[in-house]
């Protein structure tokens, strides 16, 4: 009995990380999608020379999308904050 509580638990906690890293995937696809097209149009569909072009229009990005670059830069230190 108690090892089925704790693994309800437990599934019950990766469910709701999932969903936290789902939300702010499109939190950051909405703070961004603007610029994306505007600034990096021709590098879409492929993700990683779309965030190369990003970081180098960093000055260019919108304030939400700046806030977002500063966020995962903070989690893996890939940004000065130039």
């Amino acid at each position: 009995m108690l090892k089925r509580q704790f693994f309800a638990v437990l599934l019950a906690f990766i469910a709701m990380e999932s969903v936290a890293f789902a939300a702010s995937q499109d939190e950051e696809d909405k703070a961004c999608r603007s610029d994306a097209f505007r600034l990096c149009s021709s590098e879409i569909p492929n993700k990683d020379k779309i965030e190369a072009c990003m970081k180098q229009h960093y000055d260019q990005l919108s304030p939400p999308c700046k806030k977002m670059f500063q966020s995962s830069s903070s989690d893996n230190g890939t940004h000065d904050g130039k």
